[in-house]
């Protein structure tokens, strides 16, 4: 009898529990409504206006917003459009083009997580009442026995999406829920299907939603008003191979689309603002041992150590590779890989992991910043 009433007691209390899903009208976060609904929870979806897409396809488009309502309909929770452009301009698209104008390559999807889907959301969420922000993210949020919140990694890692979560803060992760992050892929379009749902087969959308056709050079353009300034490709010398269309075009590691014909394949090992000099290099030039971060942010570690040993992640595609930390200070991480890492890219994230567990991150630096 005591057992049954602390099962009801638990239960009332996650009926007084409110939480708002982020609903782009993707399959995922479909999902995660119709879950935490099962569970009990009072479930409000809502999808975010970021910014004026061109196609109905796109993720934050008529056809996404229209997608989303449907979905919400049929669960019956309430929904809502909420405006979000102006702090998604300043703090995702103003971030994107300046990286880009100082030769650093941009992780947009990391921005906006921070600093538009919890900042601004969850601020809204808790302001309308609501207890959590849930998402359709493959990851999964635990309190370690530090007693510090930490994303930790899927049940899936083809879908794991922790790398693009290591820079939510301590506060954020206390109101959030990730309900996928304990399925597959499949698993979830199958619930999809199962409950009806429209989006069951809906194809996942592109990484960087608001480039609809991939070419960020012209986006950057057209957001400005301005036209990129060219410049010249030259090898480690100084020597110049031929000229470019201007240092946005181009990323480290990058071979393919750069119009140059030496002979053999060549790549993009560094690109210098100052100059608008994009440095040409043979593969193995890629490689190295050494990265700086700085921006760091805690998550699972209160802190960085001199000596402390943890897997590192250098992009969302990487599989990871053990590193050592080195120095620690003045807001700047320094390490050491135990094997060599590929086209290390300075605006790019560093994540770090003790197995599962996401340690903190930071973002990539040139040696000499």
């Amino acid at each position: 009898m005591t057992a049954r009433r602390s099962r009801n007691r638990a239960c009332t209390k996650i009926m007084k529990e409110t939480v708002v899903v982020g609903m782009s009208g993707g399959v995922d976060s479909s999902v995660a409504a119709l879950l935490l609904k099962e569970r009990g929870y009072q479930v409000i979806g809502v999808t975010m206006h970021l910014f004026d897409a061109l196609e109905n396809n796109s993720c934050c488009g008529i056809q996404g917003i229209e997608d989303a309502r449907r979905v919400a309909s049929l669960l019956g929770i309430p929904f809502y459009v909420m405006n979000f452009k102006e702090v998604f301009s300043k703090k995702v698209i103003d971030y994107f083009v300046r990286e880009y104008q100082q030769g650093r390559t941009p992780n947009p999807c990391i921005a906006c997580n921070r600093y538009v889907k919890w900042e601004a959301l969850l601020e809204k969420s808790r302001s309308i009442g609501a207890d959590y922000l849930a998402t359709g993210h493959y990851a999964r949020i635990r309190q370690l026995s530090n007693g510090r919140y930490a994303v930790c990694c899927s049940r899936t890692a083809a879908k794991d999406q922790t790398y693009a979560l290591y820079n939510l803060t301590q506060e954020q992760l206390k109101h959030t829920l990730m309900p996928i992050g304990n399925y597959e892929k499949e698993e979830v379009r199958r619930m999809a299907a199962q409950m009806g749902l429209a989006v069951a087969e809906k194809p996942d959308s592109q990484e960087i939603c608001f480039v609809e056709d991939g070419d960020y050079a012209a986006y950057m353009s057209r957001y400005t008003g301005t036209t990129e300034q060219s410049g010249y490709f030259v090898d480690q010398t100084g020597r110049i191979l031929g000229e470019h269309k201007g240092i946005s075009h181009y990323t480290i590691g990058q071979r393919k689309g750069l119009g140059l014909s030496l002979g053999h394949p060549v790549y993009v090992t560094e690109i210098r603002p100052n100059t608008r000099e994009v440095v040409i290099g043979e593969e193995k030039d890629l490689w190295g041992t050494h990265l700086m971060a700085e921006q760091l942010n805690y998550m699972g570690a209160a802190q960085f150590v001199p000596g402390q040993r943890m897997l590192a992640k250098i992009r969302y595609s990487h599989k990871g590779e053990w590193c050592r930390v080195s120095s620690a200070q003045g807001g700047r991480l320094e390490i050491e890989f135990e094997n060599p890492v590929r086209a290390v890219t300075p605006g790019q994230a560093v994540v770090f992991y003790d197995r599962d567990v996401v340690l903190g991150g930071g973002v990539i630096v040139d040696s000499e910043d």
